[in-house]
């Protein structure tokens, strides 16, 4: 959607110069790269230099080899993935912020979305209407194992070299479990293209939180596809109905081959 930053490279170096870090997000990214390079080998950018106190702050990393994924994804990308989020998922967290998004939270967040939004005609409608009953009742507690979360699961954040995948932007990442980062990936509009049924089944996940964070996160995607919304005039045609058909399966527990 808005971009937060922009991108200069200079050799082997990559400076992002923030547009808006209304959220500290040039701190967290700053802190979260420290931590990642410290605790794993050539998985994320190596931090360089940072001006936190600027307008605009700046931080600067070296630049990774590998092309953005997309699309439908190999089984080899999809194993390169899974190995990328566990060595991720390693790096010592317990002393960090929650992830942005963080599942509480982020449960008011899409209600409030939804109820203020116009309720559109059709299949979408129904989906707002089952997605808000479902919101009124649904409460996240804290999961069983805590990780680190990227917590911005695009595709495009994610670089194939052809034999492994690393990984950048830690705007919003922090404190999370591996069943909301899960979640939020294989619900992300950009991961429509995959089956991510094997991938899934190769992680031990608790299957009802999983199903919950699918559920919230589909119907934030919902809300991002509304007429009006952000992502409405990003999507084709028909976006918003398909989006509105998963969301209802998920709500009738049925989480798909995908």
């Amino acid at each position: 959607m808005s971009q937060t930053h922009e991108l200069i490279t200079t050799g082997g170096l990559l400076t992002k110069r923030y547009v808006s870090w209304s959220r500290d997000e040039h701190r967290r990214e700053w802190a979260v790269l420290n931590r990642v390079h410290a605790h794993t080998t050539d998985l994320a950018p190596r931090p360089v230099a940072a001006d936190l106190d600027a307008d605009p702050p700046t931080v600067t990393m070296t630049l990774l080899p590998g092309r953005p994924l997309a699309g439908s994804l190999s089984p080899a990308q999809l194993d390169g993935l899974a190995v990328a989020l566990r060595t991720l998922w390693s790096v010592p967290c317990e002393d960090l912020a929650p992830r942005r998004d963080e599942p509480g939270e982020f449960v008011a967040r899409v209600a409030a979305g939804l109820a203020a939004a116009p309720r559109p005609a059709g299949l979408a409608g129904e989906a707002c209407d089952a997605a808000r009953d479902w919101l009124r009742g649904v409460a996240f507690g804290p999961g069983r194992t805590t990780v680190l979360g990227g917590a911005d699961p695009n595709l495009a954040n994610y670089l194939w070299d052809g034999e492994r995948v690393r990984i950048v932007d830690f705007e919003d990442a922090g404190r999370s479990d591996p069943e909301i980062e899960v979640a939020d990936l294989v619900e992300h509009l950009r991961a429509r293209d995959t089956d991510w049924s094997a991938f899934v089944a190769g992680f031990d996940l608790d299957p009802a939180r999983l199903l919950a964070g699918r559920r919230v996160f589909a119907a934030f995607w919902l809300c991002l596809l509304l007429p009006g919304g952000r992502g409405e005039a990003r999507n084709p045609p028909g976006t918003l109905d398909r989006q509105a058909a998963r969301l209802l399966g998920l709500l009738a527990g049925d989480a798909g081959n995908r």
